[in-house]
């Protein structure tokens, strides 16, 4: 019983300190002030999160959707109070914000997250973000057809070598006795067909 106090009792310690330390900016021996700094100015010079800026909208939204339907009387305080609510809430985005900071402090190192910042703060890197997505639908149209040009071509070669083996085949086999032809010597004769001399 002891034992198993003591094993519950450092669990609880291990839990504890793991809590700690991932709340911890600086959770990884890895992880300095700097490198986190220079993470945060990655993060935001290539707008790592801003696929996500709707999602605090979209939730308030379909929450006064939802609650209107059920309580259309109430209208006018439900989007009183959600658009409150949401805005009070708004401030959290920095824990995501801090989130990506350490994922990214993770992965590429203090110098790596320093050039990547560099490199996107550029006018090359501002013009590679803006017109990534366009080249990247250009890119996706490109591979499109040149996958369904690869894959006509390969079936139509195939095909074409399959049907010359098959043809090949073909002439290399000996033809069959047509029908009502004489057999070959020491073939059997055809049903109702009178016997050979001497059998």
């Amino acid at each position: 019983m002891m034992l198993h106090n003591r094993v519950r009792s450092l669990c609880a310690i291990l839990a504890a300190s793991a809590v700690l330390a991932f709340s911890s900016p600086a959770f990884s021996q890895d992880v300095t002030e700097s490198h986190l700094k220079a993470a945060r100015a990655a993060v935001a010079a290539i707008h790592a999160t801003d696929p996500f800026d709707n999602i605090l909208p979209q939730a308030a939204a379909a929450l006064e959707s939802q609650l209107i339907q059920k309580n259309p009387d109430m209208q006018e305080l439900i989007g009183k109070t959600i658009a409150e609510k949401a805005l009070a809430l708004a401030s959290r985005r920095a824990d995501l914000e801090k989130e990506a900071a350490l994922a990214y402090a993770k992965v590429f190192s203090e110098k790596e997250l320093t050039d990547i910042a560099a490199f996107y703060n550029s006018d090359s890197g501002k013009k590679l973000l803006d017109s990534g997505p366009t080249v990247t639908r250009d890119l996706v149209k490109a591979a499109d057809i040149w996958q369904n040009g690869v894959g006509r071509d390969l079936a139509q070669q195939v095909g074409e070598t399959l049907a010359a083996a098959a043809k090949a085949k073909a002439q290399a086999a000996p033809a069959a006795p047509a029908d009502g032809a004489a057999p070959a010597d020491g073939a059997a004769p055809a049903d109702g067909a009178a016997p050979a001399d001497n059998n």
